[in-house]
């Protein structure tokens, strides 16, 4: 019986070597990436003081060990070796590039505030942080390519038995395999109802019943056991888990049928019963204190700054046309909640929409001189930093939209599913969406969708490092006018 069950599970899968250990490729990952932040910076110096480069030796190694240091914790921070990362197709550019900014500011503002800036080469310095960008970015698609190697090799592979293989099982095995998941190899199905169920689906074979597995598991065939059987059967559930609970393999309970419609969702406990997490508040505890000092603070630095250049704003628009300098919308914020939106009038007074009923378009009739200025610089703006510091309002986050705004004759609520979710968070003065190119004129469905597609990225991937991230590449897109808004 044991020969045949070898047997068995060679034909299918082959002897599979014992697994590489997660641990080994997250060090592997993370020592990669010093390596290139250190070694790209060694080597810059040494070509840029290749004169005498013992006069600067200490001061540039300590700025190197400190970037490495500071790059260690960011690099972590920001998600780069989560295990989706690690072992899958999808490469962390973004979460590459924020950490490495992060760390490059940090050491811009320490080397500033303890006078030492003059200290580095200004050359030197940029040259390192696009280097060691680019080196990141490269370093970890050969490091992909190295672990694509071996899990096709099977190195990373648990050799996993589904136990159970109604449909619940089958429908467990069918997403494994279409999901490419590089951690886990299904050798085959174990059922003790084995004149119900078919000897092999998807290229599966089923071999045998919970004895059967239990002997392989005895054999060292078996890495992990997932139980695929269906929670209303309570009774056959428990008997089943009483007899594997021996055995010195992980067994999993997979989710019931309605669990494959949330596949992404992680679990929770209340009152020590296993519940599924579907959403979670955004932003919240420690997250949401941060982004409010955030809020409060740069806002009120802001306003402070741009006092003067807010003055000549409101003189110009009292000198351009008749009527008030501000104007005053209602718009949704979060939960859905009205608030009153502050901008710079750009409209003639007695053509102003205060619902958006109408969009406003290229070479609108409706926009006065000074206005068609501030509207694509987006100066118009500024006044909402008094919604930031009320609290309606944050720096970075989705847009806010008028009551009546329309995408092709659409309402947005009506043009996208997931529209709601951006009020899930407070609305910003600028945003993922803005600074990727979608702001201005919303015509069409397509582009209301895009713009709730990067929201609802930014809301998921919220961290004050991308906050910041976004405050720095709008005032790029300000300064360069891209993607004129109307």
């Amino acid at each position: 019986m044991e020969a045949a069950l070898s047997a068995l599970i060679g034909k299918h899968t082959g002897r599979a070597v014992r697994p590489i250990s997660r641990v080994a490729v997250d060090i592997a990952f993370r020592t990669c990436d010093l390596m290139i932040i250190g070694l790209v910076g060694l080597v810059l110096f040494f070509i840029r003081q290749a004169d005498d480069p013992s006069l600067y030796y200490p001061k540039y190694l300590g700025a190197i060990v400190l970037a490495m240091v500071v790059a260690t914790y960011m690099l972590h921070r920001f998600d780069v070796y989560r295990d989706d990362f690690l072992f899958s197709k999808r490469i962390p550019y973004a979460n590459q590039m924020t950490a490495w900014a992060v760390t490059f500011c940090v050491l811009l503002a320490a080397a500033f505030l303890i006078k030492m800036s003059d200290t580095y080469s200004r050359v030197w310095a940029l040259s390192w942080f696009v280097g060691a960008g680019a080196g990141l970015v490269l370093g970890r698609v050969v490091m992909r390519q190295w672990v694509s190697g071996l899990a096709v090799a099977g190195r990373f592979a648990n050799r996993t038995v589904i136990l159970g293989a109604g449909e619940q099982g089958r429908r467990l095995a069918g997403y494994l395999q279409r999901h490419g998941d590089v951690n886990t190899k299904i050798i085959g199905f174990a059922d003790d109802r084995s004149s119900r169920v078919p000897k092999e689906s998807g290229g599966i074979p089923l071999l045998g019943n919970v004895d059967d597995l239990i002997r392989m598991i005895r054999l060292d065939d078996v890495d992990q056991v997932i139980v695929a059987l269906p929670w209303t059967a309570d009774r056959r559930l428990r008997e089943v888990v009483r007899r594997l609970e021996w055995t010195p393999v992980p067994i999993r309970l997979a989710p019931d049928l309605a669990g494959f419609s949330f596949p992404d969702r992680g679990f929770t406990t209340v009152a020590r019963l296993p519940m599924m997490r579907l959403f979670d508040r955004p932003i919240s505890g420690w997250s949401f204190i941060l982004k409010t000092i955030e809020d409060r603070f740069i806002a009120a630095l802001l306003l402070i700054a741009l006092l003067p250049v807010i003055a000549v704003v409101a003189l110009a628009v009292k000198l351009d046309s008749p009527g008030p300098v501000f104007f005053r919308q209602k718009r949704y914020g979060f939960n859905n909640n009205l608030f009153d939106c502050w901008k710079f009038r750009t409209m003639h007074h007695h053509m102003a929409d205060a619902n958006a009923e109408v969009l406003t378009s290229r070479n609108d009739g409706r926009v006065t001189r000074i206005g068609r200025f501030l509207r694509k610089t987006s100066i118009d703006e500024l006044p909402q930093l008094i919604n930031v510091l009320t609290g309606d309002m944050s720096l970075v986050g989705p847009r806010p939209h008028a009551t009546s705004a329309k995408a092709d004759g659409h309402l947005y609520e009506d043009a996208v599913d997931a529209y709601a979710a951006r009020h899930r968070v407070k609305p910003g003065i600028t945003g993922w969406a803005q600074i990727n190119g979608w702001r201005g004129e919303t015509d069409t469905v397509e582009k209301i969708e895009r713009r709730v597609e990067y929201d609802l990225f930014y809301i998921e991937n919220w961290s004050l490092g991308f906050d910041l991230l976004i405050l720095l590449r709008t005032a790029f897109v300000v300064l360069g006018h891209r993607d004129e808004a109307y």
